[in-house]
């Protein structure tokens, strides 16, 4: 086969502008001159337009900020497992970790992510009751962040943190709590006047005790009680007497109630 005769394949690739390596022809230079030209005349926006290239009628350009966003979520009406009616709102702090997730799988990510914190607020709380929810905030807060953190998984969304704000209860609810609290006070004010009460009669007990045993501490003890009482701005003042006066004394009249009958 004569190798000067050249294959079909090889006339095509000549063809193409640019591959004939021999010289690029007045229109290859032309539209390269051109090209230059537009380069440095529009400098800092070529260099740009080569890096991200969009087609117009054909790509999208999107702008997605990565930052972490605030959505509030308003109150929520909800009937707790105790059939009581509160509204409930809160904060949830979230952002894009994934910018191409959050523009292809969902059409307004944003929009669907204040709307799911709001139905899983409302699913959350629902299953618990009204002490629950006022004692256990940290923990349904937790929990809610984790069921839209794996929720919104798809869409590129990471949930930083969830807070509950506020708890608004009925105004004849507030006062009904009130009232139970109070009374659960009362009684816890009498109980520990009671045991206050019980202490003090046993120390009485043992002080008495040691009283008995001791008549020289009784005789001290009316002394103190007496200069306690003299210091006192008071009118009257009660002298104590030993008790085996008043024992003497008593002795006595029962001595003379008993002659009595024996001379008559």
């Amino acid at each position: 086969m004569d190798s000067r005769v050249s294959s079909p394949e090889k006339q095509d690739k000549e063809n193409f502008v640019g591959v004939n390596n021999k010289r690029l022809g007045v229109c290859g230079w032309l539209l390269f001159s051109l090209t230059f030209l537009l380069v440095i005349i529009t400098f800092p926006i070529s260099i740009w337009m080569c890096l991200i290239l969009v087609l117009p009628c054909i790509d999208v350009f999107v702008k997605v900020d990565l930052r972490t966003i605030t959505c509030n979520i308003p109150p929520q009406e909800i009937l707790t497992r105790d059939s009581v009616t509160t509204q409930v709102d809160g904060v949830v702090y979230y952002r894009v970790y994934s910018a191409v997730s959050a523009v292809a799988n969902v059409n307004n990510v944003h929009q669907a992510t204040f709307l799911l914190a709001q139905t899983t607020l409302r699913n959350v709380l629902g299953t618990q009751t009204l002490s629950q929810i006022l004692a256990g905030r940290e923990e349904i807060a937790h929990s809610i962040q984790t069921l839209l953190d794996d929720a919104t998984d798809l869409w590129g969304i990471r949930v930083a943190r969830v807070e509950i704000k506020d708890v608004r209860i009925p105004v004849q609810l507030q006062r009904s709590m009130a009232a139970e609290a109070e009374a659960a006070r009362e009684a816890r004010a009498k109980v520990l006047a009671a045991e206050g009460e019980m202490n003090a009669s046993k120390s009485l007990k043992s002080a008495s005790m040691v009283l008995a045993e001791s008549p020289i501490a009784l005789q001290l003890r009316y002394l103190q009680t007496l200069s306690t009482v003299a210091t006192e701005k008071n009118s009257t003042i009660v002298f104590p007497l030993p008790m085996n006066i008043l024992e003497g004394i008593g002795g006595i009249s029962y001595d003379n109630h008993k002659k009595l009958p024996n001379k008559a």
